[in-house]
């Protein structure tokens, strides 16, 4: 793992302030792979990959980036092994728990993303902990997608706009981009300037399809629990070359 210098951290945030980067979006690929070529258990991959979230959560902080949000459990994670699943839970309650001071003393607000209803209620309260203390921070914005599923997420802004219809607080021909975003887990937040993914692979992954209409893309064949402030300065180095016309020309 390679700690940036304060006059890297210092470079890198005049990129950051230069290039408007406001909000970056991270998949987080590549937990099994690493503990498969280490010979170590699944569950050691995820564990490894809350500490590359907490270096990376703190080098975004430094560097002024407003927003982070991370791909944690997908919907379709629901369909891995019970005791895989299990411990993922078990892990991010008690990562929840034992960052939650630390995040608050950061300044960093944490939100979560997600259709919740489908965790126990012992999580759900460890999460609403979580926002309730955070939620007058007033630095780097983090969301935590669990139990999120891009499509679902599309799917429940489109039932919840014909409700409105078929009620009368909307018109067909009132509704413009702006009334699907708003009935998204991520309304009021900025779309990602930049999307990394690590682990190597091309896909999105049923993640945030809405919000990364223009969003830059990065991928890097680093597992995430080797995902070290230098990867992200890589990435931010990367975005800070490309030209955004966001379809104009």
């Amino acid at each position: 793992m390679t700690i940036l210098t304060k006059t890297i951290e210092e470079e890198l945030s005049q990129i950051v302030a230069k290039t408007n980067l406001q909000h970056i979006a991270i998949i987080m690929d590549g937990n099994r792979r690493w503990a498969k070529k280490r010979f170590l258990p699944v569950a050691a991959g995820h564990s490894e990959g809350v500490k590359a979230l907490k270096r990376v959560v703190i080098s975004a902080q430094k560097m002024g980036i407003k927003a982070l949000t991370v791909y944690a459990f997908s919907t379709e994670n629901w369909q891995r092994k019970k005791e895989e699943v299990d411990f993922l839970m078990q892990l991010l309650c008690k990562t929840i728990d034992h960052e939650l001071v630390e995040l608050y003393e950061q300044n960093v607000i944490v939100k979560f993303i997600g259709d919740l209803s489908k965790f126990t209620p012992e999580l759900r309260k460890v999460l609403n902990k979580a926002e309730k203390r955070t939620e007058k921070n007033t630095g780097l914005l983090l969301q935590i997608a669990i139990n999120y599923g891009a499509k679902d997420e599309i799917k429940n802004a489109v039932i919840q706009i014909a409700k409105e219809v078929q009620a009368g607080l909307l018109t067909p021909e009132n509704i413009t981009e702006n009334t699907i975003s708003e009935r998204l887990y991520t309304k009021n937040v900025m779309d990602p300037d930049l999307l990394i993914r690590t682990g190597g692979e091309m896909r999105v992954s049923n993640y945030l399809l809405w919000q990364i209409a223009y969003s830059e893309f990065y991928v890097t064949s680093t597992f995430w629990p080797d995902f070290s402030e230098k990867d992200l300065a890589l990435a931010i180095n990367s975005f800070a070359t490309r030209e955004r016309r966001f379809g104009k020309n």
